[in-house]
């Protein structure tokens, strides 16, 4: 769903970006209670790997596809403060690197592919598992559905934003229909993704997934021949504490999928590409050239690799690797500042 420069005119493209500038300001400052030791190297590796899971269009429809967006993930692992950055962080190594998404557009890409995403499946997560049972099961159950609520809604944002300031002369009502219409399939396998990956970490080490915090297992008894919980004590999972591990392993994943896997994505547009061919929201983006479109890394390539197998799969190994690094010193910096103030405050 990345927004090319076109389609939305300039003064609400920068009031877009002042709200998407104020947002990270915000969640900067949030972050800085969510980045201990253990979150801040796997905030960067999760911005790694919705970088790489971007690369990866399934098909939804005839001649459709979609790919995650990654703001549920990033919520339910690292916290909405972190999430947020790590999205941020993700579609400006796209936009600047690979030419994709506008540069005057990516304040709208951070508001409509990380604020809200991130927001809505937050909220939706959060609620759910008020109800649900403090359980892995339920944890995955409530990550599943607000990842499914989050891409829809994004999709809305995106109408709502191109309503006020849209650059052609289109029924809002019927774009609305068709991106929802798309978008909740799309849903549908960002859903599926972000509850696979939710939940293999949490098999291995659940204590670094944010939003299982507080998940235990409850202690049984046996009474009478049948085992009764012993409320309300209850104990914690026992887990290694260094996450070194999960950090390797999911950076070797997310290199294997942007390296190898992306090559066999759909090459089909996605659901705004298609939205906006069918309904012509794209007729004037056509006047715009991207800012970067010259980048030796433009569309997902190596420039002067002949191989489209070999300039792709550099292309998404460079990507996964500017974006581990960027997001992890990123988030290593909010971390020190954290570290500052704690020992400031204890002073």
């Amino acid at each position: 769903m990345h927004v090319p420069d076109g389609f939305i005119n300039a003064p609400v493209s920068a009031a877009a970006g002042v709200a998407a500038a104020a947002a990270v300001a915000v969640s900067l400052r949030g972050a800085r209670k969510e980045l201990d030791e253990k979150v801040a190297p796997l905030a960067g590796l999760v911005a790694a790997f919705v970088f790489a899971v971007q690369m990866l269009n399934f098909p939804v429809a005839a001649g459709t596809s979609g790919h995650l967006l990654g703001g549920a993930l990033a919520a339910v692992l690292v916290g909405p403060w972190t999430g947020v950055l790590c999205i941020a962080v993700v579609l400006l190594m796209q936009g600047v690197l690979f030419a994709d998404g506008g540069l005057t557009a990516l304040g709208v890409n951070i508001t409509v592919m990380g604020v809200v995403t991130v927001v809505v499946a937050h909220l939706l997560f959060r609620g759910l598992r008020l109800v649900l049972p403090r359980t892995r099961g339920g944890v995955t159950a409530a990550t599943f559905v607000a990842a499914l609520v989050s891409v829809p809604a994004s999709a809305a944002a995106f109408t709502l934003i191109y309503a006020v300031g849209g650059t052609t002369d289109v029924p809002i009502g019927k774009v609305l229909t068709a991106m929802l219409g798309v978008h909740v399939l799309i849903g549908v396998g960002e859903a599926v993704i972000t509850a696979l990956t939710v939940g293999a970490v949490l098999a291995v080490r659940p204590d670094l997934v944010h939003g299982a915090r507080g998940l235990t297992a409850p202690l049984k008894l046996r009474v009478d021949g049948e085992l009764v919980d012993a409320a309300p004590a209850e104990t914690p999972a026992a887990v290694p504490k260094s996450p070194k591990k999960v950090w390797i392993g999911g950076v070797v994943t997310a290199l294997v999928l942007a390296g190898v896997v992306s090559f066999y994505a759909s090459a089909s547009p996605d659901g705004l590409e298609k939205v906006a061919a069918d309904q012509g929201i794209d007729a004037k983006a056509e006047e715009y050239e991207h800012a970067t479109a010259d980048s030796p890394l433009a569309d997902y390539g190596v420039r002067g690799v002949d191989s489209a197998r070999l300039s792709g799969g550099l292309a998404g190994v460079i990507g996964v690797g500017v974006t581990l690094a960027v997001g992890t010193g990123a988030f290593w910096a909010v971390r020190r500042r954290r570290a500052a103030a704690e020992t400031g405050a204890r002073v």
